[in-house]
């Protein structure tokens, strides 16, 4: 099989994955073990989506990381245990909203970083075109001189 075919049916088989991919029962008897788990999975990210939570994806991993939340729930693990355990199996970025520390340092302070790169870029050249035109205004003004000394070159004798 070329790399291409293989390619095709990799892509055909995710397509087919998330296109069957249902949303997680809504299985508890409990009304208040039911909003526990949605405010739970509003905390975690889905790992297939990467920008949804697991309570707003349909994706099959989605669904049965709920469902594990809500099996953990009604064993009787607090939030803390159940985000404890998401975070020790898939790490970090399983949370919606990471924590603080060195291992995210990047991802929390990347965005002012890319700011602060970009408006020291944009005040450079901002500075480099204003020094630039009294260059052009000189140049303008040899070009003129130079073209009355040819102009005056030019009489006939």
């Amino acid at each position: 099989m070329t790399a291409m075919k293989r390619w095709l049916l990799m892509l055909a088989l995710a397509a087919a994955a998330t296109t069957h991919a249902a949303e997680a029962p809504n299985v508890a008897a409990d009304p208040a073990l039911e909003a526990r788990v949605n405010a739970l999975s509003a905390e975690l990210r889905c790992l297939v989506c990467q920008n949804q939570t697991i309570a707003d994806s349909h994706a099959d991993l989605a669904v049965d990381l709920k469902n594990q939340v809500r099996d953990q729930l009604k064993a009787g693990r607090s939030e803390r245990q159940v985000i404890d355990y998401m975070t020790q199996r898939y790490g970090d970025f399983v949370l919606y909203r990471p924590p603080f520390k060195a291992t995210t340092l990047l991802l929390w302070l990347g965005p002012a970083l890319l700011l602060l790169v970009g408006g020291l870029l944009f005040w450079r050249s901002l500075k480099n075109s204003q020094s630039a035109a009294p260059a052009a205004a000189v140049a303008d003004a040899d070009a003129r001189r130079a073209e009355q000394l040819l102009a005056a070159d030019d009489t006939p004798r």
